[in-house]
């Protein structure tokens, strides 16, 4: 793929690099409009919060493995 890309001519190769930024730059655009959008419900989170396993640390014993 990127021999591909070296045969490319250098105005191609620029028109490629822009395309893909500017695709990048879209993507990042377009999903914070959608997180801003799509909040979900504070029943929804309430839910997600009660199944998230909780994590207790355990202190080992002196001397032990």
């Amino acid at each position: 793929m990127f021999r591909a890309y070296k045969n490319l001519s250098p105005k191609a190769r620029i028109t490629v690099g822009l395309g893909i930024t500017g695709w990048g730059a879209v993507g990042l655009w377009l999903s914070d409009r959608a997180e801003e959008k799509y909040q979900p419900p504070e029943e929804d989170k309430a839910v997600v919060e009660r199944l998230i396993p909780r994590i207790s640390v355990v202190d080992r014993p002196e001397g032990g493995r």
